[in-house]
């Protein structure tokens, strides 16, 4: 099983910025799609941004054009930039990876924006 460790949350004012950090313990070379999902307290949890192994991103709408996903392979690294953060934008940040068949997933990491 992959592990995967998140890292870059904290809190921030609206309109501020932030870079999440996925890393995973296995070569991105043997890791298919990875994804970033969020949940915030109450709700349930929601695709934010999905990669392909050859970079193709899809987003959620809510986050167009203001978040920026990418993968670092050399460093088995995934990242996302989130801009012009929003206070609905509250949640715990997971990253998600497909290998050998298997679903594995971080613990994630919070993302506050206050207003």
């Amino acid at each position: 099983q992959v592990q995967l460790v998140e890292s870059g949350g904290g809190s921030v004012q609206a309109g501020g910025s932030l870079r999440l950090a996925c890393t995973s313990s296995r070569s991105f070379f043997l890791i298919g799609d990875m994804g970033w999902y969020r949940q915030a307290p109450g709700k349930q949890r929601e695709l934010v941004v999905v990669i392909t192994s050859s970079g193709s991103a899809t987003y959620a709408d809510s986050v167009k054009d203001r978040f920026t996903i990418s993968r670092d392979n050399a460093k088995n690294t995934v990242y996302l930039r989130m801009n012009s953060l929003k206070p609905e934008d509250t949640a715990v940040y997971l990253c998600n990876a497909w290998a050998d068949g298997r679903l594995s997933w971080g613990q994630g990491t919070q993302v506050t924006v206050s207003s």
